[in-house]
């Protein structure tokens, strides 16, 4: 059976933390052969015990295994306290699954996966991580530790997030944004996952990105998008009824007749957040649902190697 087929085999299972580890293993695995293979230095590698050193780090599985003394290395001993922020509003329920499809291929079981693997990283390289969840309300606030109880206290929260399913709940991420931005007292590095759909004022939303960056937190925006569909518009040219997830409100149009104001206005708007971004000094990550995992490890390697 080769890889994807176990990842497959496994995802249909929806065992989180298995399927975690199987990515960011394969990541790993892969940075060895990359231009990142600097990076991999991060994590811990076995030398030969030496007597008269510390015995604090010997390997005494590796022992029971091989019989021989050898202790784990570590490059650089990191502090590093990462917050995941989830929007769990409706539209990040797009698109819909059918009955045999993944559940990370919509925008939601996407996020949960991607937040899975990045707290797999951070597990690894003994950092501590929190994790808050809006929508219409603050859902879940934990701050960050790096317990292997809060650990699995997190990946317990997301495994939630799959099977609790919420109808109609609007987003209010400049609400919830500002709350959590005032909760981070100690200096973070702030993950944000959302489809960045917010009725209203967009300056306030730009506004609330903004405080994220108080206290000196460094702060990475992953703009979860379905690009068939959301940026590309691509539908038939036959009657089509668009249903607001949040709101329920309904509009019937040939999708024809639509595509090239719509992807204007959607440019537009995308390009909006990203010169924003950068003016704040934000880092703007748009990613599709369904894609590999390695843009999102890989972004966060690099801003960490920057946080300090």
């Amino acid at each position: 059976m080769n890889i994807e087929s176990q990842f497959e085999n496994i995802a249909r299972f929806q065992h989180l933390e298995l399927l975690a580890n199987q990515v960011v293993e394969g990541f790993i695995s892969g940075m060895h052969k990359s231009p990142f293979h600097g990076f991999s230095a991060e994590f811990a590698e076995h030398k030969t015990y030496n007597a008269g050193e510390s015995t604090k780090h010997i390997d005494w599985k590796l022992f029971a295994k091989t019989d021989r003394l050898y202790t784990k290395r570590y490059e650089e001993e990191t502090n590093l306290r990462c917050h995941l922020i989830i929007d769990n509003s409706s539209s990040m329920q797009y698109p819909a699954l059918k009955s045999n499809e993944l559940f990370y291929k919509n925008k939601i079981g996407f996020c949960v996966l991607a937040s899975a693997v990045l707290m797999n990283l951070l597990k690894k390289q003994r950092d501590a991580v929190g994790l808050s969840i809006y929508s219409d309300t603050y859902e879940y606030y934990a701050p960050e530790k790096g317990s292997d109880r809060h650990h699995r206290m997190l990946l317990s929260q997301l495994e939630n997030l799959l099977h609790n399913k919420k109808e109609t709940k609007p987003t209010d991420t400049v609400t919830f944004l500002h709350q959590i931005a005032e909760k981070m007292h100690r200096r973070s590095m702030i993950v944000l996952f959302t489809d960045m759909f917010q009725s209203g004022n967009q300056d306030a939303l730009f506004n609330a990105l903004q405080h994220l960056k108080h206290n000196k937190h460094k702060v990475v925006l992953f703009h979860v998008i379905d690009q068939h569909t959301e940026v590309n518009f691509d539908f038939d040219n036959g009657p089509r009824k668009f249903v607001d997830l949040e709101t329920g409100e309904e509009v019937h149009v040939f999708a024809d007749n639509i595509k090239e104001t719509y992807e204007k206005e959607v440019k537009n708007y995308f390009k909006k957040i990203e010169m924003t971004c950068m003016q704040n000094k934000i880092r703007y990550v748009p990613v599709n649902v369904g894609e590999d995992f390695e843009k999102i490890l890989t972004t966060y390697l690099i801003e960490k190697q920057s946080f300090a």
